[in-house]
């Protein structure tokens, strides 16, 4: 954790690469290579730095100090942690595929890795801040594995609107696409898959990272042929379960 506890810190106090170099007595180069996870400092220095930036060295090599702040625990609000913009300083749409959800779990807060996933485009987008995600799995059909959800980012808890559909994004369930309900007694989100085959489950408040509301989709397959490949499985399921009925009458 120490690249990444050392780069938050530092911006924290406002400082330059060349400040903190200056405060440790180090060149600047040893520094970035710290930031980068290239090289590490010696115990004494470390201590120095802990010091310096009250904390413990046991914290700043081990925690995940860059996400104190970010903690719903601590806030009530959810923050946008990191976004890009383009040209006209208009925020960009990113993609997160699902081959890249375990890298947007660590580094959704990381300007940089934000600035580096893929944009899409998306025209006549009311203002705000929006984020694509790639879905995979039947949870949610009829909108099928490998759709882009575009959506909308959520500030607060408050703002979810029950049997709405969102991206919730958490350490302990990943990225997943369902409709919810709040359970603001029990401080938790009731999440339900249209699919029936899948059963509900909650999440507690504390647990979500961010909350990305469905605003719209892109599906790359024919719907016609996908709309009779669901209904042809239906219909398979019905006649295995007529099938059963009858062998249990015999």
């Amino acid at each position: 954790m120490l690249d990444q506890n050392l780069k938050y810190l530092r911006k924290q106090k406002s400082l330059s690469q060349q400040d903190l170099a200056n405060a440790m007595s180090i060149p600047r180069s040893t520094l970035g290579d710290y930031e980068r996870g290239k090289t590490e400092p010696n115990i004494a220095l470390l201590i120095k730095m802990a010091n310096f930036f009250d904390q413990t060295v046991d914290a700043i090599i081990s925690q995940k100090i860059y996400q104190s702040e970010y903690q719903i625990a601590a806030s009530e609000n959810l923050k946008v942690l990191a976004i890009s913009v383009d040209n006209n300083n208009e925020g960009n749409i990113e993609l997160v595929d699902t081959k890249a959800e375990a890298g947007y779990l660590d580094s959704y807060q990381d300007p940089e890795y934000i600035r580096d996933l893929p944009k899409i485009q998306f025209p006549s987008i009311p203002k705000g801040t929006y984020r694509g995600f790639e879905i995979s799995g039947e949870s949610m059909l009829p909108i099928e594995s490998g759709s882009v959800i575009i959506c909308s980012y959520v500030e607060k808890i408050e703002n979810v609107k029950d049997d709405k559909t969102y991206v919730v994004v958490s350490k302990s369930e990943g990225l997943v696409y369902k409709r919810v309900k709040k359970d603001d007694s029990q401080n938790q989100l009731i999440l339900q898959s249209d699919n029936e085959s899948y059963l509900p489950y909650v999440i507690d408040y504390q647990e979500i990272d961010e909350i990305w509301e469905y605003y719209a989709h892109l599906s790359f397959s024919d719907s016609k042929a996908s709309f009779y490949s669901i209904l042809e499985e239906k219909l398979d399921d019905i006649q295995q379960k007529v099938r059963e009925l009858h062998t249990k009458h015999i």
